[in-house]
Parts: C-alpha cells; sequence; structure tokens
C-alpha cells in the first residue's frame, strides 16, 4: 500500500487516463460520460499509480470527482491509501453521492471515515446489452417485445411543449426512484432536470387515453454507450407492458446507432429486472450508490 499514491491527472495523462476508462466503459458509463465532459475549473481526476510509473503507461486505478460526487474506478484495486488520499479531497465543496462498483464504493467509503458519514446507501444490478455478437436476433426480440403494449399506445419523443404533462411524472420518479433518506424533494430541481432532459438526452413518451402515461430517457452517454434511467410508469398503466414495449423501442433507437446500453436497477424491483433480462440484459455487477 505505501508505494501507491494518489496523483492529479496532468494534461498530458489524459489519453492514458481515458484508455482506462474506455478498458472499464461497461462497468463506468457514469464516470466515463462525466470524464468526456470535464469542468476543468471544478473538476478534479486522480489516478493511483506506484513510483516511477512514465506519463502515457497505463493507469490502474481512477478517482473522478464531479458534481459534487466522486465516481471510483479502482478496477480490482485495493491499495487506496486512505491517509494521503483525505489530504487530496477538496474542501471547498460538500460531497453529494460515491456512485460506482459496490466493491469500490464501499472502499471509498471507509477511506472517507469518520470524515465523511453515508446518510443512505442504495444498492443496484448493473446490467449490459450490446447488438453484438448477433444484431439481428437483438432487433427482432426488440421489434417483437414492441407488440407488447395495449391497443392505442403511442410512443414519441417529447418537446418542450410537453413539459407539464411530464412534470408529474418526473416527480413521482424522483420520489420512488431517487431521492435518498432524508433529502426534501424539490420541485424548482426537479422541473430543471427534466428540462435539460428533453432538451439533450434521448427520451420517449408514452400516451395511452389521451394522456402521457411513461416516460424513459439517457441519462448518460459515454464513449461507445449510453445508459438508460428515468423509467417511469403511471401506476394506473402498470402491468399492461407499457415498460417492456417503451424500452424495447428506446433499445432499439440507441443500438441501431452501434452503441451498447447499461443500466442499474434496484435489487429488490424483481419487475423491472424481469422486463430487462427479457430485452436482453444481462447482469453484471453490483452497483451502488452512497449519499451524503
Amino acid at each position: 500500500m505505501d508505494s501507491f499514491r494518489w496523483r492529479r491527472m496532468k494534461k498530458g495523462e489524459h489519453a492514458a487516463c481515458e484508455a482506462f476508462l474506455r478498458q472499464m466503459e461497461p462497468y463506468c458509463t457514469t464516470a466515463c460520460a462525466r470524464f468526456l465532459h470535464l469542468n476543468p475549473g471544478d473538476d478534479q481526476v486522480w489516478y493511483s499509480a506506484g513510483p516511477g510509473r512514465r506519463i502515457g503507461e497505463p493507469v490502474p486505478a481512477l478517482l473522478i470527482r464531479s458534481r459534487q460526487s466522486l465516481l471510483p474506478v479502482f478496477n480490482g484495486q485495493r491499495l487506496v491509501p486512505a491517509p494521503r488520499f483525505l489530504r487530496l479531497l477538496p474542501g471547498t465543496r460538500p460531497l453529494h453521492a460515491i456512485q460506482g462498483l459496490r466493491e469500490d464504493a464501499e472502499l471509498l467509503e471507509g477511506a472517507l471515515q469518520p470524515v465523511y458519514t453515508a446518510m443512505d446507501r442504495i444498492d443496484y444490478d448493473l446490467m449490459s446489452l450490446d447488438a453484438e455478437p448477433d444484431p439481428e436476433a437483438l432487433n427482432g426480440r426488440l421489434r417483437m417485445l414492441l407488440r407488447r403494449g395495449p391497443a392505442g399506445l403511442h410512443l414519441r419523443t417529447p418537446d418542450m411543449s410537453d413539459l407539464e404533462k411530464l412534470l408529474p411524472l418526473q416527480t413521482a420518479y424522483e420520489k420512488e426512484e431517487v431521492l435518498p433518506k432524508g433529502a426534501v424533494y424539490s420541485p424548482l430541481s426537479s422541473r430543471l432536470s427534466l428540462e435539460q432532459i428533453v432538451l439533450r438526452e434521448h427520451m420517449l413518451a408514452a400516451e395511452l387515453d389521451g394522456r402521457i402515461v411513461a416516460k424513459i430517457n439517457t441519462n448518460a452517454v459515454s464513449f461507445t454507450r449510453y445508459q438508460l434511467g428515468g423509467v417511469y410508469v403511471h401506476p394506473d398503466y402498470r402491468g399492461l407492458g407499457i415498460a417492456t414495449t417503451m424500452t424495447a423501442a428506446l433499445v432499439l433507437e440507441l443500438t441501431a446507432k452501434g452503441r451498447g446500453v447499461t443500466l442499474f436497477v434496484k435489487k429488490h424491483n424483481a419487475t423491472a429486472q424481469t422486463v430487462y433480462r427479457r430485452l436482453g440484459f444481462k447482469t453484471i455487477g453490483d452497483y451502488r450508490i452512497s449519499y451524503y
């Protein structure tokens, strides 16, 4: 452990850090997306390596601080030097969350104690789907599942004129699926988040009986992958196959671009897990978000 140190990424080391993230991409889509859009004034990237490492050589472990979150990508490394690492953490901004593979999140949580103590932890199954090795079979399965929804179901890409219709679904989604224990729902933050999703992400809205009853969107775009999130069906319309149809449609659109798709789903959400496995997603790891 003493032979390893956390070092701040320098300009000439960006390519080596990117190469490491590309290698780990299915397991850290969010971290890859944050790396692609680093804010030089606020975000930091560290790597952990032994003495004598030269610029351009492989990076064994990486840590990104972005938007008040820490995203560890440790690749099985267990050499995080807690005291030295803590001295590198900037104290000017609060820590909101740790997000990554569960074993990485646990390791980082331990390194941060007793300075920071998590107020809530949510564990997920990390799931992945790729068009290869048989894109025709995948497309056939997805197109078949498009017919699972009820008669009259209409899927479309929403725009800003749909904001008021989508906002109740976004509110319910955040309260049921996103907010950690002790957090207070913010209508303003929810609205701003939804506006950004509509403007920037791939999104589908499901209409039935003259109303928008479900939604789905991407929430991260990395080097070669999309990450799904924001999946929500109004309680009055559950059990009709809407989630399956809606997700199949968006996955079909995304994989047609030659990219893989990642998502994480709460471990106790058996219904959602069944939907994703039916579509072809496979569990590739345990994922955690720890809130502070």
